[in-house]
C-alpha cells in the first residue's frame, strides 16, 4: 500500500527537487505539489493525505502554523534551509526535519520512517556529531556536524573550521572523510573537506563559504561538480 503524499514549498526548485525524489520511492505516492499553504490546507481539507512534506519559511502561513491544524493523522516531515527551527518542529511531533540542501540517502531515510512495509534496503543513518580529541590526547571534544564548515590538513594534524571556532586534532584528512557524512561533506583538495550546505558559491576553481575562499583541486574536480549537479536547477 503506498503512502499518499504532497509537497508544500513555495520555491519550486525545492518542489521539483522531492518530486524527483518522491517518484524515486515504491511505497510514496505524491497526489499534489503546492507553492502555497493555504492552498495546500484546502486541498488537505477535502483528501485524504498521509505525509506532507513541508517547507517552514512560507508566505501567508508558515509550516509551523500550518502543521499545527492539518488533520492528526497526516504525518509531517519538514524541509528548510534554517536549523534553528529544528526543536520547534520536533516539539510538533514531526516524523522528520531535514535540512536543505537535501540530499536523496537523507530523504530516504525520513521516508523510510513512515513506512510499515519492508523496505528494501536499509539507509545509513544520519550522525549528528562527532568527539574530536583536542588538548594532545586529554580532552574529546563535542562537535555538531551541521556546524562544521571544513576540515584542513596541516602536516600530521587536522583542523575542523566550525562556525564558532576551531579545533585541531591530530588526525588525518582520510579520517575525518570517513567519520563524516558522505552525502553532505566532500573532498575538494588534498588540504580541504567541505560542507555542502555551508557553500556560497563556487566556480571553476574556487569554493565560497563563511566567507573564505578554498581551491578546488584538479584530482577531485569531477567529484565535486558531479555532487553539486544534484542540487542544480
Amino acid at each position: 500500500m503506498k503512502l499518499k503524499c504532497i509537497i508544500v514549498d513555495d520555491e519550486p526548485p525545492a518542489i521539483r527537487l522531492l518530486e524527483n525524489y518522491v517518484a524515486k520511492i515504491t511505497f510514496l505516492d505524491k497526489v499534489g505539489s503546492f507553492s502555497d499553504s493555504l492552498q495546500a490546507l484546502a486541498f488537505l481539507g477535502q483528501n485524504e493525505v498521509d505525509v506532507v512534506f513541508l517547507d517552514i519559511q512560507m508566505p501567508q502561513l508558515t509550516g509551523l502554523q500550518l502543521s499545527k491544524i492539518i488533520p492528526k493523522s497526516c504525518k509531517v516531515i519538514f524541509t528548510t534551509a534554517y536549523p534553528d527551527f529544528a526543536l520547534e518542529g520536533f516539539d510538533l511531533n514531526a516524523t522528520d526535519y531535514l535540512l536543505k540542501p537535501i540530499a536523496f540517502e537523507r530523504f530516504y531515510q525520513a521516508a523510510s520512517k513512515l513506512n510499515t512495509l519492508p523496505v528494501a534496503t536499509t539507509p545509513v543513518m544520519q550522525q549528528d556529531f562527532l568527539f574530536v580529541r583536542t588538548d594532545g590526547k586529554n580532552k574529546l571534544s563535542k562537535v555538531f556536524i551541521r556546524d562544521i564548515l571544513y576540515a584542513e590538513a596541516l602536516q600530521n594534524y587536522v583542523c575542523l573550521h566550525t562556525t564558532a571556532t576551531m579545533l585541531i586534532t591530530h588526525s588525518s584528512l582520510k579520517n575525518i572523510l570517513e567519520s563524516l557524512p558522505s552525502t553532505d561533506f566532500v573532498q575538494i583538495h588534498k588540504s580541504y573537506i567541505i560542507a555542502l550546505q555551508h557553500i556560497e558559491s563556487t566556480d571553476n576553481f574556487s569554493v565560497f563559504l563563511h566567507g573564505k575562499e578554498l581551491p578546488v583541486g584538479a584530482t577531485y574536480k569531477d567529484a565535486f561538480f558531479r555532487k553539486i549537479e544534484e542540487y542544480k536547477i
